[in-house]
């Protein structure tokens, strides 16, 4: 938490161009005249109030709050049109400015909780995809029906068998990764339709797409049926992930949007969980139809997002986008439990203007005030996927009965990976808005890292380079421990905030454009992983563990370096933090920092 008075002096030079001059000391106010002096107070009460126009430094008494608090930054903030007021907070021992960051207020409702717990139910059919994929392609009669070539390899018991390469067909990973092709080319329709009809309408029809492509796949007959059945998937799975992410994030209160959006990553998990699970049962079933019941279950997670979807309310940012200002005005007051939600819904009726008068977001998202969150929306989804998770879940029965374990065994080695995974996440929900998004990254990386270096050091004790050898019970277990501590490292870092994280930090007049970027370059990412897994497993054998393992070490350091925190900061007032962090302050413009605050006066006025 320290940070020394060079340091502190250096930080208000580099992002103000001047010393930090408050307003002249009132009540409540102590004044300080040497600025020695002001940094022990300001790290004692970790706020700090500043204007240009004063000859004072200055610091709010601890017994400031409330009413008398929050008048006391209005007066200063329109004093007049040059006067700035910052409120500078510590943060992981570092100054960061966030602007006169709002509480508005209200309540945690029953109603805005059930709403989001049904929204967050489209996390289903992407996690059961995830998992149910894996298991169907490890299974002997699915193979021997539609992968001939694979089924004969996997059951060459000569000895002589790159254990690596067994599994290595370009026409299996079409199976899996089509499905990812299909979700990226859909999020950028699914960007207009969010826009245009609003968050739930996009929910709804991606879950009669993806009701439609898993009748497809429990019915097929032949690869191309299979194929064209995760192409529908894949629509629904992109629309799902575009909308449902913005609309928890819209609906949740501030203090709880972090909690509240994990619920579309807890429904992935716990969808991954079902998924191995039936899986593990169907593979049991003598007729040798159990594939077909594990891709036809598919139609239960979108039976209950479509179904929920039609009596989900719109958030008020949609209403308010498409000029429903009287419903909007009502939800917010429904969501937040209270009459009293003006200063809000003032606030997100000046973030829609400006919204209306940015006519090609496609466009402007690549003006330099958007750098930040343009950087955010490709770079986080780039590196979650590049974390090496997703070959892990939806390649976890092949990975585990590539290394040894026997069908069923790696079936249920499967089950616990997913059973990790759903109690991480619960982690995770309960401590993102405590300790914030920055510390469960870092965290969770250097996790990450350690397991992977683990796993691909046994593998390549034991197997080497050419791939022949075998796992003893002992070391096998300690590969799905390794496996098992990685997956809650994930749950717990990258998995929930590598969504939450890109829908929370755009501004309205580019959100939607900003989540179809981020939807669309995760899902590429994951079509490319999909698609090459195999092969790079055959031909990087163990390696490949320590090229994921390089990644996380990059990327863990990128999230050091260039992620502010955005726990608890208001949507509409996240320009704030990007202005004063110390790489993309230089590119926002002072007025996206005040001009909302200035257009609610003259709206007051």
């Amino acid at each position: 938490m320290g940070v020394g008075f060079k340091g502190a002096t250096k930080f208000f030079q580099r992002f103000f161009g001047w010393l930090p001059v408050p307003p002249p000391p009132g009540d409540g106010f102590i004044a300080y005249r040497n600025f020695k002096e002001l940094v022990p107070a300001m790290l004692k009460t970790n706020v700090l109030y500043c204007c240009p126009d004063s000859r004072y430094y200055c610091v709010p008494q601890l017994e400031v709050k409330g009413e008398m608090r929050d008048a006391l930054v209005k007066i200063f903030w329109f004093r007049s049109m040059d006067d700035r007021v910052y409120n500078i907070i510590m943060a992981e021992g570092n100054f960061v400015t966030q602007g006169e960051v709002k509480d508005y207020g209200g309540r945690v409702t029953l109603f805005v909780l059930v709403t989001c717990l049904v929204a967050a139910t489209g996390g289903l059919i992407f996690g059961y995809d995830l998992g149910i994929s894996g298991g169907v392609t490890s299974m002997d009669v699915f193979l021997k029906k539609f992968f001939p070539s694979v089924f004969h390899r996997m059951n060459n018991n000569t000895g002589h068998e790159n254990m690596y390469c067994k599994f290595d067909s370009q026409l299996l990973t079409s199976f899996t990764s089509s499905l990812y092709i299909a979700a990226l080319v859909a999020s950028f329709f699914a960007s207009a339709t969010t826009r245009v009809f609003g968050r739930k309408i996009s929910m709804l029809f991606g879950g009669a797409v993806f009701l439609i492509g898993s009748a497809l796949n429990g019915a097929a007959v032949n690869v191309e049926m299979l194929i064209i059945g995760r192409l529908l998937l894949g629509i629904g799975v992109g629309f799902a992930n575009q909308s449902v992410p913005l609309y928890l994030s819209e609906m949740a209160p501030a203090k709880l949007r972090g909690a509240l959006n994990m619920g579309f990553q807890l429904a992935i998990t716990i969808g991954i969980l079902v998924a191995n699970l039936v899986n593990y049962g169907t593979n049991k079933i003598k007729g040798g139809y159990g594939w077909r019941i594990s891709l036809a279950l598919a139609a239960v997670p979108a039976i209950i997002m479509t179904v929920g979807s039609l009596f989900l309310p719109d958030t008020p940012n949609s209403l308010i986008d498409r000029g429903h200002r009287e419903k909007a005005r009502m939800m917010l007051q429904r969501v937040r439990g209270t009459h009293d939600v003006d200063d809000e819904f003032q606030d997100l009726i000046v973030a829609s203007e400006a919204a209306m008068k940015v006519r090609h977001p496609w466009r402007n998202i690549m003006q330099p005030r958007y750098r930040p969150q343009l950087i955010m929306a490709i770079a986080i989804p780039f590196f979650q996927q590049l974390t090496g998770i997703n070959v892990v879940m939806f390649y976890a029965p092949v990975l585990f009965k590539t290394i040894g374990f026997g069908n069923d065994a790696a079936l249920m080695s499967a089950v616990i990976t997913g059973i990790v995974n759903v109690v991480a996440t619960f982690v995770s929900i309960a401590s993102v808005d405590k300790w914030g998004r920055r510390f469960l990254f870092l965290q969770g990386g250097i996790q990450m890292f350690i397991c992977q270096v683990l796993v691909g050091s046994i593998l390549g004790f034991h197997f080497g380079v050419a791939g022949v050898g075998s796992l003893s019970k002992g070391w096998a277990g300690l590969v799905l421990v390794c496996i098992c501590v990685y997956v809650a490292g994930f749950a717990w870092s990258w998995g929930p905030l590598g969504w939450l994280v890109p829908s929370e930090i755009f501004p309205l007049e580019i959100r939607s454009a900003g989540q179809a970027i981020n939807v669309s370059v995760n899902m590429f990412f994951t079509f490319i992983i999909a698609q090459l897994f195999l092969t790079l497993l055959c031909h990087f054998k163990f390696g490949l563990f320590f090229f994921f393992s390089g990644f996380v070490v990059i990327m863990t350091i990128f999230i050091y370096f260039f992620l502010p925190e955005t726990k608890n900061i208001p949507i509409e007032e996240m320009n704030c933090v990007w202005k004063g962090h110390w790489f993309w302050g230089k590119y926002i413009p002072d007025e996206a920092v005040i001009g909302m605050q200035l257009s609610y006066k003259k709206t007051e006025e």
